[in-house]
């Protein structure tokens, strides 16, 4: 809602400014997360929610060294974002009079608690499958609060949405583009809790071949230069789940460079759209070079997590590409119900 000069009120202005907070938070979390797997800290504070048995926001900052330093860290971003997720859902009750976005406030709230519990499960159960969870969740947090920030923001206040009637005919194409990415969000996240190092040393070949070997045999061979090499050993799964990322990758940079070239060649695409397109097929060939740097830098802690960040990015701007479409074909839509009516009115009277 606007008022009549056209400006939105102060208090929409706070609840979109703390909205963009909330994201920025989020995304320095899930770099942080990145870092602690990288660096394979997820145990080093092994109780939780105490952190070696002091309340975590009193431990002392003189024993944040080594791994500590990365998963305490985290644990306190991760506090801080909690607390700004109910703050973000009460600004939202309070001042934002659309209902369905009222609930997004609440459905964050929860969400934020559910990925604290998974997170403390994780330590406490020492289970890697649940850090995998733990993974994707964070993920899809980072994309639903920027889908919050979009719909509280001015902008789409402001935005005519039959303007993007055009370019709503490839939002399924790009929803499967953002589907291929959260495959690979996914299958990534598996191969870091595995915590079994890279599982093909090399690329763009596979142990010096397009598919690499899996048999008994084979797999002998490879864990036997493992030991050498002193790493943990393989199997054949991890072996099949890497190459199940890297032909997810190859999908997914297909669908988006397909998206964009549609989106770019269409007629009567808004120029943000065909900006945004542009930017995340940027993004993703830059995510390829990142793929295979972590591989030539055997797994740096340092490029995995620029990895892990940048796919997170890849992801958020595909979701909220995805959104608006899907959104704007709603908004089209109602827009030509209320003016049939206004028409069959006119017609009657």
């Amino acid at each position: 809602m606007t008022n009549e000069g056209g400006l939105m009120p102060a208090s929409r202005y706070v609840v979109f400014v703390f909205a963009l907070c909330t994201v920025a938070t989020t995304f320095v979390l899930l770099c942080s997360g990145g870092l602690v797997t990288s660096h394979g800290a997820g145990m080093a504070v092994p109780d939780w929610p105490t952190t070696y048995g002091y309340n975590m926001f009193l431990f002392p900052v003189s024993r944040w060294i080594g791994g500590v330093f990365y998963e305490h860290t985290h644990r306190l971003i991760a506090s801080g974002l909690g607390m700004m997720t109910v703050i973000l859902a009460v600004l939202l009750l309070k001042f934002e009079s659309r209902r369905w976005v009222r609930y997004m406030g609440l459905i964050a709230v929860v969400a934020v608690i559910l990925q604290g519990v998974l997170g403390g499960l994780r330590v406490t159960l020492i289970k890697n499958e649940i850090g995998i969870f733990h993974a994707l969740l964070a993920q899809s947090f980072f994309l639903f609060v920027g889908i919050i920030a979009m719909v509280v923001s001015p902008w789409f206040h402001r935005q005519h949405w039959s303007n993007d009637q055009f370019a709503c005919k490839f939002r399924w194409l790009a929803l499967a583009a953002v589907g291929a990415i959260f495959f690979q969000l996914g299958s990534a996240a598996a191969m870091r809790h595995a915590h079994a190092d890279l599982s093909i040393p090399d690329f763009p070949l596979a142990y010096g071949k397009w598919w690499p070997p899996t048999d008994h045999e084979s797999l002998e061979k490879i864990n036997a230069l493992r030991l050498q090499e002193v790493k943990p050993p393989t199997t054949s799964f991890l072996i099949l789940l890497h190459m199940a990322h890297r032909l997810g990758a190859l999908t997914a940079v297909a669908l988006i460079v397909i998206f964009t070239v549609v989106v770019l060649r269409g007629v009567g695409i808004p120029k943000g759209i065909r900006f945004w397109a542009l930017v995340w097929s940027l993004l993703v060939a830059a995510q390829f070079f990142l793929g295979a740097w972590t591989i030539w830098s055997n797994k740096a802690a340092d490029v995995a997590t620029a990895h892990m960040a940048l796919g997170a990015l890849l992801f958020f701007l595909g979701g909220m590409l995805t959104f608006r479409l899907f959104y704007a074909k709603s908004a089209y839509l109602k827009e030509r119900v209320v003016e049939d009516a206004i028409w069959d009115r006119r017609t009657i009277s």
